[in-house]
């Protein structure tokens, strides 16, 4: 991360969400999940990978208490923040707008649209 303008709170805790996440929450369709659009966006460029990877969940705010519990706390970033990426080998990179809809969550922490730029 070679820049970012938030104020740089960003989570590396969380696993992406997935059918059995959502199932376990009382989902009983199929719903789309982090997990999965990867696993497809992977097969579209002839790809497949033996599991998924725990993702930079960019501007999310998951504290992490004094006793080991985590929390899900309104993000600190505001409309407009972004970061700037530097790739130092040749890598594949996802990118996601968060699907979660499940729970109701204050509006702060709901998924928007997300939009990215490959600089040279």
């Amino acid at each position: 991360m070679v820049e970012d303008t938030s104020p740089g709170r960003h989570d590396t805790i969380m696993a992406a969400c997935d059918d059995h996440r959502y199932g376990q929450l009382g989902c009983k369709e199929l719903h789309d999940n982090c997990a999965d659009n990867l696993k497809a966006a992977m097969r579209q460029i002839g790809l497949a990978i033996p599991a998924v990877p725990n993702p930079l969940n960019l501007w999310m705010n998951f504290p992490v208490g004094p006793d080991g519990t985590t929390s899900w706390a309104e993000p600190l970033s505001k409309p407009g923040d972004y970061v700037v990426l530097r790739a130092e080998m040749d890598c594949i990179v996802a990118m996601s707008a968060c699907p979660w809809d499940i729970l109701p969550y204050p509006k702060a922490c709901m998924p928007t649209d997300a939009h990215d730029q490959l600089l040279d």
